[in-house]
């Protein structure tokens, strides 16, 4: 298979990655400033987008995971915090950041046989999950839920699956180390997720054990 992975120069991108070339597939990785062998991509422009798009004409893309991802606003005040521009960076990456990856890579996507789309959100995206606060990464991750919900149904006369998942609480640099599971769990329970991935499922909203999760 040929896999594109945004967001892969770190945390569970980078695993998922590495599980993969070593499983044998071909990685098409790709971060905001790359390194080693990943290839530029700024979610957030359009430009950027297209470029990606372009380096990859003709080439099949048999799974997209949307990776690529920012969580800025934890801890912050109610009464002072969450600027105005703090909300329009993590939805340029969080939300139009998958769409456009997405629409970047359509025609990629089209060309292969049971092409596969995993948009990774949180169970903070949740209705159940409301205890307050980190409201710009919550809400953001809830418009990807529900983008994904939505690209299912639009893309099923395609025969494209589209997932969502939680990745779980990770130690990573995003979930800090009080988090609940390695990194190593976590990419292990998502390619088993995006494996079990097809028609019969697509719209799903799973936890990274497989566990349906509630909208």
């Amino acid at each position: 298979m040929h896999i594109v992975i945004t967001g892969a120069n770190r945390g569970i991108g980078h695993a998922m990655a590495d599980r993969y070339r070593a499983a044998g597939h071909q990685v098409t990785g790709t971060a905001r400033v790359p390194v080693d062998d990943l290839l530029a991509l700024d979610v957030t422009d359009p430009l950027s987008c297209a470029t990606l798009a372009e380096h990859l004409t003709d080439r099949p893309v048999d799974l997209l995971i949307c990776n690529a991802g920012i969580y800025p606003d934890k801890g912050q005040p109610l009464d002072t915090g969450y600027p105005a521009a703090m909300w329009a960076e993590t939805f340029a990456t969080n939300v139009t950041g998958v769409f456009l990856s997405i629409q970047s890579l359509l025609p990629n996507l089209r060309a292969a046989q049971d092409a596969k789309i995993a948009i990774i959100s949180s169970q903070m995206a949740s209705h159940t999950r409301a205890p307050g606060g980190s409201y710009i990464y919550r809400a953001s991750k809830a418009a990807a839920l529900n983008l994904g919900r939505n690209l299912a149904i639009d893309l099923a006369p395609e025969g494209i699956a589209v997932g969502i998942y939680h990745p779980g609480w990770v130690r990573t640099d995003m979930g800090g180390d009080a988090a609940e599971i390695s990194v190593d769990q976590a990419a292990d329970g998502l390619l088993d997720r995006f494996a079990a991935l097809d028609m019969a499922a697509t719209g799903c909203f799973q936890t990274w054990d497989g566990h349906d999760h509630a909208y």
